[in-house]
């Protein structure tokens, strides 16, 4: 009986807070925050040159200073100046943060590098937590202060190429995995067959292929290039007959085809990523040209709707009139973009008069062409005819 009475307590409660969140629900939805205007400011100046200037060279002056930190006898001297260098780094970014998240606090967490600077943001609080919960003797603090130097890769947001290189670097992970795992099962192979050839304990040598994690250790020296001289020449000094054969098929197919490949990869897609960076720029600027082209011309209609206004009070007799007067108060430097101001009728009733004023020229020069002609050939016609000589010969004679 009891435990009837409890079920149906837990669902009136289930059912009562599933009601809640659906009325919940509709209310969230339709909140609306009042603080527009200040929110635009505070975007304005997120957004503003100045306020990036201000941010890389917080970033820029904080990996300097921790550059010196790393030397005792500076970090005793500049102690003072150290600890001011990182109370102005922490508080700009947490002001960075705060701000961020106040203008946009949902689509803020969707944007990558917001995730980034919010891991720097956490692990520069690290330290102190640290010490504060901790103590000064925890065993890895050394380990947090290392990561301090994570600071500077907030500099990627503000530099285009690096963001461009990243993309690439993205765009490549899974054809890089591909030509790693590759890699992997040739060194897999090779280290096994390099073990059974050379690593035995008996006239072996053990210390570069004793077991399989030494001889991925002396693979990855082969396929760098990296003093292979050296491991061949002890592999030469216990006379094996297929070490040579077998340090020279490993490099040709590591270091001369699977490196290449994967410097190859990188090159390709770091191609394809600048040319959609140029094609995102293109995009970019003819959106801020259209977007001036709007403003002009939204300018252009409300200066059209004052003139209409002021012909109503004024004492113009017709929208011509008009237009001439507002031509005498326009200067040399105004621009003028007439793809709306074309349509309107007044516009057109005018541009038909202007055609029929050239019509009108056009035939009237034409008349004055064809009297010009006529009067010529009558000219022409009124002047003594010369004989030809043929017939002045026979009069002589």
């Amino acid at each position: 009986m009891s435990q009837h009475r409890h079920q149906s307590l837990l669902k009136v409660s289930s059912s009562s807070l599933v009601t809640t969140s659906m009325e919940f629900c509709p209310t969230f939805k339709k909140f609306k925050r009042k603080d527009d205007e200040f929110r635009a400011f505070v975007k304005r100046v997120i957004m503003s040159c100045f306020f990036k200037i201000i941010m890389i060279s917080a970033v820029g002056s904080n990996a300097f200073f921790t550059a010196l930190w790393t030397s005792y006898d500076i970090r005793y001297r500049l102690f003072r100046l150290l600890e001011f260098s990182e109370i102005f780094f922490v508080s700009i970014c947490t002001s960075e943060l705060a701000l961020k998240i106040y203008v946009d606090p949902t689509d803020y967490w969707k944007d990558g590098y917001n995730m980034l600077d919010v891991v720097i943001i956490i692990i520069t609080f690290l330290p102190y937590a640290f010490r504060r919960f901790l103590g000064k003797q925890f065993t890895y603090l050394h380990v947090a202060d290392g990561m301090q130097s994570l600071r500077i890769l907030k500099l990627i947001r503000y530099s285009q190429g690096m963001r461009m290189m990243i993309t690439a670097m993205r765009q490549t992970v899974y054809t890089v995995a591909s030509v790693l795992l590759l890699l992997f099962l040739l060194m897999y192979i090779f280290g096994i067959l390099g073990f059974c050839l050379f690593g035995s304990q008996d006239g072996g040598d053990y210390d570069n292929w004793g077991n399989l994690a030494v001889a991925f250790f002396t693979l990855f020296s082969l396929a760098t290039v990296d003093g292979w001289t050296d491991l061949q020449k002890q592999l030469d000094n216990r006379d094996f007959a297929l070490s040579r054969a077998f340090t020279i098929i490993f490099i040709l197919l590591a270091s001369f085809i699977f490196l290449n490949m994967f410097v190859g990869v990188m090159i390709r897609h770091t191609e394809d990523s600048i040319k959609k960076f140029e094609r995102e720029l293109m995009l970019e600027r003819k959106m801020t040209l259209m977007e001036e082209k709007q403003v002009i011309l939204q300018r252009e209609q409300e200066e059209v709707s004052r003139l209409m206004h002021m012909q109503k009070n004024a004492d113009c007799k017709s929208f011509s009139e008009l237009v001439e007067n507002f031509k005498k108060t326009l200067r040399h430097t105004d621009p003028m973009v007439l793809d709306d101001f074309g349509t309107s009728l007044p516009f057109i009733d005018i541009y038909f008069s202007t055609l029929d004023y050239q019509d009108m020229t056009i035939h009237k020069l034409q008349e004055l062409y064809y009297e010009i002609v006529h009067v010529l050939g009558l000219m022409l016609e009124d002047l003594p005819q010369k004989k030809p000589q043929s017939l002045e010969k026979v009069d002589e004679k």
